[in-house]
């Protein structure tokens, strides 16, 4: 097993979601991106809480390059505060060599 990162996003539209992810692929900062749908959020937003529909994605990227991914994804997003997380992972080994290779 070998170590990856995942970073877990919701995005405001479907078309955003699938329009950042196609960019951090092209621009090698993800190897993969899982659109994973719509889901329904429950938030605090300006001491009101909030509901809204939102779509997530799962960007499968290197450890050494999350970091670099979440602040470029961030300067692209819609909302204010974007909710990106990164999660640790482990991979087989020949998934994390094409994380690896995908990214260079």
């Amino acid at each position: 097993m070998s170590d990856i990162a995942l970073l877990h996003v919701t995005f405001a539209t479907a078309e955003e979601a699938e329009r950042t992810g196609r960019l951090m692929v092209e621009e090698r900062l993800a190897a993969c991106v899982n659109l994973l749908g719509p889901c329904s959020s429950i938030y605090r937003w300006q001491d009101q809480v909030e509901t809204a529909a939102e779509y997530r994605a799962l960007f499968k990227t290197t450890p050494q390059l999350a970091r670099e991914l979440a602040d470029r994804i961030a300067a692209l997003h819609s909302y204010d505060l974007p909710a990106i997380e990164i999660w640790p992972a482990a991979a087989g080994d020949a998934v994390a060599r094409w994380v690896d290779e995908s990214t260079r």
